[in-house]
């Protein structure tokens, strides 16, 4: 039996879905976990079907991809798991180093209309391993973090340090949330097995939605392995991050890719398309 070949995002930004997949709703889908960067890449060279990735992935190769319906990564301000941590106050940055996660994608991009729009500072942009453990290098002046890495400084900012959550900075900026993610399929596979389509999009649209219903035994399950509280993680999981997608969403990501556009970081504002589903 050919199975749809699915990514997923290994942080905790998707542990609802990460609880459903492990309790019965990965069953005929061949799953990969991986970190955003590396789900853009596979996507972009068809190794996967159907995958979260970078907003700004989306855009850079929209040609290829539908978007799927009702599902994405977003915050409405704070988004707590993408921070930019300094040495010295944001406002003072100018020509400075700048450390990017090598595991994003849309924060890189987000960081640099940041930087311009609301600061008028144009900083060396480096790209690296890094993590929580030495966040900015000897050499740096600043480090983005995403995911847990980033969650964990949020909440354990070294003393002398500035964090900044580039959630809070974009809503500031704008006025508008943020839609960190998005779900994709190849054009191709959607065209060519369209009930392999529906059939993923089921999973992993009612995976979502059973998964935020047990969101307390979802939490329960890796708390233990975790540096952070349940409460945290309680309000982090859906008053911080949320996974729906409506039409004022769009908008905002379509404000976010006019800005990109007007930096010159993408080619072109992508004309945003649905997968041909029946929407669950």
């Amino acid at each position: 039996m050919l199975y749809p070949r699915i990514g997923h995002i290994n942080f905790l930004n998707v542990l609802p879905l990460t609880y459903s997949y492990q309790h019965g709703y990965s069953q005929g889908l061949s799953l990969k976990y991986e970190v955003p960067s590396v789900l853009n890449d596979d996507i972009k060279n068809d190794r996967l079907d159907i995958s979260p990735i970078s907003s700004i992935a989306y855009a850079k190769q929209s040609n290829k991809l539908f978007l799927l319906p009702d599902i994405c990564i977003r915050a409405d301000c704070e988004v707590e798991s993408i921070v930019l941590i300094s040495r010295k106050p944001i406002e003072n940055i100018s020509n400075d180093t700048i450390i990017l996660t090598s595991k994003s994608a849309t924060s890189h991009c987000l960081l640099k209309i940041i930087f311009l729009k609301s600061y008028g500072a144009n900083p060396r942009y480096e790209i690296r391993d890094i993590g929580k453990k030495n966040p900015i290098p000897e050499d740096a002046t600043a480090s983005l973090l995403i995911g847990d890495d980033a969650l964990y400084i949020y909440f354990n900012t070294p003393d002398n340090f500035y964090c900044y959550d580039l959630g809070k900075e974009w809503y500031k900026l704008t006025g508008h949330s943020m839609v960190y993610a998005v779900w994709s399929v190849r054009r191709k596979f959607a065209n060519e097995s369209p009930e392999l389509l529906q059939f993923a999009y089921e999973k992993i649209i009612l995976g979502m939605r059973e998964g935020i219903k047990n969101k307390g035994m979802a939490i329960n399950s890796v708390i233990n392995e975790k540096p952070f509280s349940y409460r945290d993680l309680d309000f982090y999981l859906g008053n911080v991050i949320k996974w729906d997608l409506m039409v004022e969403h769009l908008k905002s990501l379509t404000v976010y890719y006019k800005m990109a556009y007007d930096m010159n970081l993408i080619r072109y504002i992508p004309k945003i398309e649905f997968a041909p589903v029946l929407k669950y």
